[in-house]
């Protein structure tokens, strides 16, 4: 599934491209691609113009000239991608969006991801508002995020993938967060130190800036930027996906676990905290 730093570089894309245009005319072609909401997308968006972007956590959304938000959720596979009319041929496309001259089209090849018409409370869509704040937002606390984990009897990595305590940090940068603060992904969260909650948090920041800066992370077709092309911050990877190669520490072979039913990459000789 993209995570943040996915997510923020296909609202960039959409933020170059979208803001300023006018939805001309809006065909939902599969029925899920809608799903949860209240109004016909076909009716509503036309005419509606994109005056801005947002995101929190794996989250984005188009804001729009009546004061709502269109919120777009990529989930496992989806895909915005931005071309002239009819240029983007796909048997998955779910929705399409004529803007004038370029088209803006929804991909997904599994159907679990959606946009949703939706008002907005203090600039957060309504779907939103049940997660908590990212690491790159303003009013991110860390120091309050960090008590929060550590009132949780889960694991380090569950805790780290609990969207209701800090939200966008998935499997992947989760694992890599860890390696950087040489925490282990089955410690308990209740039992750990403030400040060992405090550098997990720091490095899951650092580790997806980095992402950013090379267009994210791809491991396949399925995650594309809104022009079709590919992150590669898969060629920087310490943890995630290393089972068997060398620790870029230690040189210690990385191992993999399982922890809360979810595959977890990690040093056993670095990651002793």
């Amino acid at each position: 599934m993209p995570e943040l730093p996915e997510v923020e570089v296909v609202r960039r894309g959409l933020e170059r491209h979208i803001v300023g245009r006018t939805f001309d005319a809006v065909e939902v072609m599969h029925p899920r691609a809608v799903r949860g909401n209240d109004v016909d997308l076909a009716e509503v968006l036309p005419g509606l113009t994109v005056t801005g972007t947002g995101r929190r956590g794996k989250y984005m959304w188009l804001e729009l000239s009546d004061g709502a938000a269109l919120v777009v959720h990529l989930r496992m596979s989806g895909q915005m991608l931005i071309g002239p009319p009819g240029s983007i041929v796909s048997p998955h496309l779910r929705i399409r969006a004529l803007m004038g001259d370029v088209e803006l089209d929804f991909v997904d090849q599994r159907t679990f991801g959606m946009w949703q018409y939706a008002q907005l409370y203090d600039g957060i869509p309504q779907p939103v508002t049940h997660i908590a704040p990212d690491p790159f937002e303003e009013e991110f606390d860390i120091t309050a995020a960090a008590r929060a984990m550590r009132l949780k009897r889960s694991p380090l990595k569950s805790v780290l993938l609990d969207q209701s305590v800090v939200s966008g940090i998935g499997s992947i940068y989760a694992d890599e967060a860890m390696w950087a603060a040489r925490l282990k992904p089955w410690h308990t969260a209740r039992t750990m130190r403030q400040r060992d909650a405090v550098a997990v948090l720091e490095e899951s920041r650092a580790v997806m800036a980095r992402s950013l800066e090379q267009g994210g992370t791809s491991f396949d077709s399925l995650y594309v930027n809104v022009n079709g092309s590919s992150g590669y911050f898969s060629r920087s990877l310490n943890a995630y996906g290393q089972a068997g190669k060398p620790c870029a520490r230690c040189g210690t072979p990385i191992e993999r676990t399982v922890v809360g039913q979810r595959s977890s990459y990690f040093c056993p000789r670095c990651q002793v905290l």
